[in-house]
């Protein structure tokens, strides 16, 4: 007997929409990587830009697709809530670089490449639990979801040591307000990785 979904099709283009999501995220954080690691060396947004554009037409497509397919591989709500969030990441990567691109006159000494790196390796590791969606393997997802929980518990502490730097009282009101903002956009960026992750996660728990 054929199941509704041989039918009207395996929906495998919702795992391809949201592969290339989680690419275009991880791009953005390979670019902003790059940024922090040589900003004297860095010039323009256009890497930022392209990541956040391929990230908004992939959400577009997936939105399209909800509306109009009928069978969907797994629920629509997590196609849904796996989309938003992996769109919350470029975002909030722009955001950073596009401050930073005006700030860096005043941040000289301050470095959040290792920040950047984590985030990056983070993102890395969603664009692997979306890619293991197709296969529904509890075991490996596990292990992933492992692996993003060390790296986000990793870059707090590199992070607390950075607010440790701004109360040390050693920097001016003015200082502690800019250095504290930038702090902050890293920290959710990460926290956007990690909520991409466990929505990928709970979805394996739910369909393995």
């Amino acid at each position: 007997m054929f199941s509704l979904q041989t039918i009207f099709g395996s929906g495998k283009q919702f795992y391809d929409l949201l592969d290339e999501a989680a690419v275009a995220a991880h791009d953005s954080t390979e670019a902003l990587y790059e940024m922090l690691k040589s900003p004297e060396n860095y010039h323009g947004l256009d890497a930022f830009k392209l990541a956040r554009q391929r990230e908004r037409t992939a959400s577009d497509k997936i939105n399209h697709a909800l509306v109009d397919n009928f069978i969907t591989p797994i629920e629509r709500e997590d196609i849904e809530s796996l989309g938003s969030a992996l769109y919350k990441i470029p975002k909030q990567v722009e955001r950073f670089a596009d401050r930073f691109a005006l700030a860096k006159h005043r941040l000289d000494g301050i470095d959040f490449a290792p920040r950047a790196a984590m985030l990056e390796q983070a993102a890395g590791v969603v664009v692997e639990m979306v890619k293991e969606l197709r296969h529904m393997r509890l075991e490996p997802m596990s292990k992933l979801n492992e692996r993003l929980r060390s790296i986000e518990t990793e870059a707090d502490r590199l992070i607390l040591e950075l607010h440790r730097e701004i109360y040390s009282g050693r920097m001016d009101a003015a200082d502690m307000f800019l250095l504290k903002e930038f702090f902050e956009i890293l920290e959710k960026a990460i926290d956007r990785c990690r909520e991409a992750g466990v929505v990928a996660y709970q979805i394996v728990l739910k369909n393995s």
